[in-house]
């Protein structure tokens, strides 16, 4: 019952551990049913096989990218139609524009090409000056409420969807590593070998050892070999 536990991969020291505590509970095998060592194995590999395929993120920036398009857009236009007013002498609501786009350049006139963090706490302060009731006046005379309405909803839903990743994010992070876990179960693992190879003389045990010895060779079967090359092994 040889193998080195360190060089088989985070799958195949689940899957040994797995198959050793099936092959131990087994009626037959009356001589481990209360051993502690058994139930160390059993407890630390609770503990590694719900961590081993954890994720280190919450796998949702492709929606936090299209959140934040969501509101480039209308921020976009909203730029646009201002700048129209501006550039056309004749337009009624030419000085509404300018002073609503002063606003704009106040905060960021590209801030749609901010970071992410930096965007958000931008058009949070640009919202609330556009709010005040002088600002929301000039925007209901040049009929763009509803846009800024628009900019509104995907700013919240940005910030939302935001605050979510970065929670999840967190908190897969302070999920204790397999890593962490995979040196404690290796050495429950190795003591448990240990005692049953101590033991494989003794009625009850032999059996079991067999069959634990079956499984550790298939454990070692499945390390990958090495690739091949066209220099020679030292």
């Amino acid at each position: 019952m040889k193998i080195n536990l360190a060089q088989l991969s985070t799958k195949d020291l689940a899957a040994l551990s797995q198959r050793t505590i099936v092959i131990s509970d087994e009626p037959a095998f009356t001589v481990v049913k209360d051993n502690p060592l058994l139930a160390a194995v059993k407890t630390v590999y609770n503990e590694y096989d719900a961590v081993y395929t954890k994720k280190a993120y919450s796998g949702k920036g492709e929606l936090l990218i299209e959140a934040d398009s969501n509101r480039d857009a209308p921020f976009g236009g909203f730029k646009f139609i201002l700048l129209g007013h501006i550039k056309v002498s004749s337009s009624p609501y030419r000085q509404d524009a300018i002073d609503i786009y002063a606003i704009v350049e106040k905060y960021g006139i590209d801030l749609d090409r901010y970071k992410w963090a930096e965007e958000t706490a931008q058009i949070k302060k640009l919202i609330e000056e556009l709010d005040k009731p002088a600002n929301a006046a000039k925007i209901e005379r040049m009929q763009l409420t509803a846009v800024l309405n628009q900019i509104k909803e995907a700013q919240t839903t940005f910030e939302a969807l935001f605050n979510e990743i970065i929670g999840e994010n967190a908190e897969l992070r302070l999920m204790e590593s397999a890593t962490s876990f995979r040196k404690t179960l290796e050495t429950a693992l190795r003591n448990y070998f240990n005692v049953v190879k101590a033991m494989n003389q003794l009625p009850g045990w032999k059996e079991l050892y067999a069959k634990l010895d079956e499984a550790v060779k298939a454990a070692n079967n499945n390390r990958k070999n090495p690739p091949k090359t066209d220099t020679p092994q030292a």
